[in-house]
């Protein structure tokens, strides 16, 4: 199993729309790649006000999403943040 984990790092005078990221950013991607289930933090203590964890089943899968059209995805960021997102894909074993 794949993750791929968006992170939104805290930083002075940087805004994040929790709500408009939950309800309608994730939502979109999700529909875009395929998948149905994904994970998002609420950064309360630490260095992320968000997170998101999207699950794939293969790096086949995810290279696959990541070579769709994102243009959609990455152009509704100004929507809902002014951070600059940090990706990891990790093998995810638990």
């Amino acid at each position: 199993m794949i993750r791929l984990s968006v992170l939104y790092p805290r930083s002075e005078g940087a805004t994040f729309d929790h709500e408009y990221y939950v309800t309608n950013h994730i939502p979109m991607a999700c529909r875009m790649w395929g998948l149905t289930e994904v994970e998002v933090d609420r950064g309360i203590r630490g260095p992320y006000v968000a997170a998101a964890h999207f699950r794939f089943a293969s790096m086949e899968d995810l290279k696959k999403a990541m070579s769709s059209d994102a243009s959609e995805i990455s152009s509704d960021l100004v929507n809902y943040t002014t951070i600059t997102p940090v990706m990891q894909i990790s093998e995810f074993t638990g």
